[in-house]
């Protein structure tokens, strides 16, 4: 076993030994539900675009949520493959539905700090509130033993990258539109 996949391994089996407990699972499959395909994320995109001063800013969070599942889901994980924990080490007791799809990188962390990049950059006053709830989400998946820690980091950096990409290329559009007017 690599190194990485030791620290992976040793990283949920503390979570597991240390941090179970009622409340603390109930709360955990609460939050992953959150980001089950993106959907608070979606909501929050489509509240802001049903805004007129805000839709811009909805369909740039939209457009890091689309950018996110084409390389996270559609791209990275066929290609690594990776099996998930609840598959890796038997003695694993999944809280919600086991997950059929690979589990490198966490796409429920990619599209979490996909749309929390865009949302903290155009609010910040409430960057930290985005930031601690793509957080929570990312960090449910660990609880849930649906995702190593390697694969969650992944998430964050794709996620980041994602925003990243859709802010530029909503600033080089917006930028052109204002130079050709």
């Amino acid at each position: 076993m690599s190194l990485i996949q030791n620290i992976d391994n040793l990283v949920l089996s503390y979570i597991n030994n240390n941090m179970h407990g009622y409340i603390m699972d109930k709360a955990m499959v609460f939050m992953t539900s959150l980001g089950n395909g993106g959907l608070i994320w979606i909501i929050i995109s489509g509240l802001l675009i049903s805004n007129r001063k805000y839709r811009k800013i909805g369909f740039v969070a939209l457009g890091a949520l689309i950018l996110s599942a084409i390389l996270g889901e559609g791209i990275l994980k066929h290609v690594v493959q990776r099996i998930r924990p609840s598959a890796d080490i038997p003695a694993i007791n999944l809280l919600i539905s086991k997950p059929l799809s690979y589990s490198f990188p966490s796409g429920h962390t990619a599209s979490s700090f996909a749309a929390a990049g865009v949302l903290g950059k155009y609010f910040k006053k409430y960057a930290f509130g985005f930031w601690g709830l793509a957080a929570l989400i990312a960090f449910s998946r660990l609880y849930l033993n649906v995702h190593y820690p390697t694969d969650v980091l992944a998430g964050i950096i794709l996620g980041v990258i994602c925003s990243k990409i859709t802010i530029q290329m909503f600033n080089t559009v917006n930028h052109d539109k204002t130079v050709s007017m």
